[in-house]
């Protein structure tokens, strides 16, 4: 019985720490806040705040965001995503109007991001996390004369 208790111990453990050490390989997760004096955002694109919360799910990733933008306005979006480049429903206002999202994990710290709406592409996307405390996120999208414009957000992990 002894024997049998402490192999029971050890196999949750084992669990324990295996769950540990997966969330902690996967650089993206975590609480992000945006640095806005390192940020650099197109006329009109500008924010004065934004946390990104990402989690682990059963499907891949799920992210949620709180935004306030530059004019004020307050923002707030979630998806949940594999990282295989299927399109995914954004819930609530999503960035440039967007109402989905494909995501590809192109290397361990880096994912490509396509924004649509109606099946249009508004904005594409590309995250890189750096030192595993630093998430750049720089976006490529097309205002309502098809200007192109360029926003580069950087994010300090909590």
């Amino acid at each position: 019985m002894k024997r049998l208790l402490a192999i029971a111990t050890l196999v949750v453990f084992t669990l324990s720490v295996s769950g540990l050490l997966l969330a902690q390989s996967d650089p993206f997760l975590g609480t992000w806040k945006l640095n806005v004096k390192k940020s650099k955002f197109a006329p009109g694109l500008e924010r004065k705040s934004e946390t990104r919360i990402v989690v682990s799910s059963p499907t891949g990733m799920k992210v949620s965001i709180k935004r306030v933008n530059g004019d004020g306005t307050t923002q707030e979006y979630e998806y949940t995503a594999n990282l295989d480049g299927k399109k995914y429903p954004i819930v609530g206002q999503g960035p440039y109007g967007a109402d989905s999202i494909a995501v590809n994990l192109t290397a361990p710290n880096t994912l490509q991001s396509t924004l649509t709406k109606d099946s249009n592409v508004v904005a594409t996307g590309t995250s890189v996390v750096s030192g595993g405390k630093v998430l750049t996120i720089t976006v490529k999208s097309n205002d309502a004369n098809g200007k192109q414009s360029s926003s580069v957000a950087v994010y300090d992990k909590q």
